[in-house]
């Protein structure tokens, strides 16, 4: 099977407290790097990926990896976030994508900024696939973005979203979860470690992060990164230049965050973040990966290799795919 035809997709700008990103971090270490508006927030992108290959069988996989915050939040929380008036829909129809094309979604995880865009607004004319309420708590009517699409997930970070166990008490919505219920692939790939085991700093998984994949459709695979969330998941696949890619969800959300402790105080373990992200970049430098980090603001397609000092740093990646999409940054 070839590999597989991809194009980089910005799903929109939005901002995040600067503070809040950088988590344990002091600002003094961060602030002559890192650029805040008059509101402390760094501003930020919602990176996706469109994926595209014909099977051996004669099957094609229309992919998409990520859906980003969607068009559904309420005025007060765009503002909040500084959101652009963009989402994941006009990102692929500039491409020629229709959403109701797509044949499978992979979401990192369930956070709203990463799959909020699996559900949008009703237009006018349309009945809604749900009726709920929305991020302020009003009732909205929403349909399916990607109504014959397959979406999947870890087990663990459904059953979490479901359950909202979360450091944030408003990231898991109902309104993008309980309509595609019955899309929903769940997936239950190998821990990096088995459950309950002390982890030193300098620990890596017994089994590689090959080992360890699950392939959730021909030539497209997942791989648990936990900390974030218990059941975060990085997607990989191979394409037709022979690059590995590898979407790096919020385990290195940002060029910011290689450092062993750069961690968002969003996770759920900072912890076990770092570990996963010390294993993610040896395996990334091992295997000449290349990474597309979820929420980089420039260009979020990076190598990485050794530093000399005993950790890692990032190259960008020359890969066409990622040019068109950045003139949207």
């Amino acid at each position: 099977m070839t590999g597989f035809r991809w194009q980089l997709l910005r799903a929109g700008r939005f901002s995040l407290d600067a503070g809040s990103m950088m988590g344990l971090i002091p600002r003094v270490v961060w602030e002559k790097s890192v650029p805040i508006d008059d509101r402390h927030r760094v501003q930020l992108q919602h990176n996706c990926i469109y994926a595209e290959n014909t099977d051996a069988d004669g099957n094609t996989h229309r992919v998409l990896i990520e859906t980003g915050t969607g068009n559904k939040l309420d005025a007060k929380m765009r503002k909040i976030f500084a959101l652009q008036d963009r989402w994941v829909g006009d990102a692929l129809a500039e491409i020629g994508v229709a959403c109701e094309s797509i044949t499978d979604v992979v979401v990192s995880h369930l956070h709203f900024d990463h799959a909020g865009g699996l559900t949008r607004l009703c237009k006018d004319n349309e009945s809604p696939d749900w009726v709920g309420p929305g991020s302020d708590g009003a009732e909205i009517n929403v349909k399916r973005s990607f109504p014959n699409a397959r979406v999947h997930t870890q087990q663990r970070e459904w059953d979490d979203a479901i359950a909202n166990r979360s450091v944030m008490t408003r990231t898991y919505y109902r309104d993008h979860l309980e309509p595609i219920e019955t899309q929903v692939v769940l997936h239950d790939s190998h821990r990096p470690f088995p459950a309950g085991l002390p982890i030193d700093r300098d620990m890596k998984p017994r089994l590689s992060a090959m080992h360890r994949t699950t392939e959730v459709l021909p030539g497209v695979r997942v791989l648990q990164t936990p900390g974030h969330t218990w059941g975060q998941q990085a997607v990989l696949f191979d394409d037709d230049a022979g690059n590995t890619i590898v979407f790096t969800p919020d385990v290195m959300p940002t060029r910011w965050h290689c450092g062993a402790a750069y961690s968002l105080a969003y996770d759920v373990e900072p912890y076990t973040s770092m570990i996963s992200k010390s294993w993610l970049l040896a395996e990334a430098a091992k295997h000449n990966w290349v990474l597309v980090l979820d929420h980089e603001p420039g260009q979020p397609c990076v190598r990485v290799h050794d530093d000399g000092h005993g950790w890692f740093a990032l190259e960008d990646a020359d890969v066409a795919q990622a040019k068109a999409a950045m003139e949207h940054a």
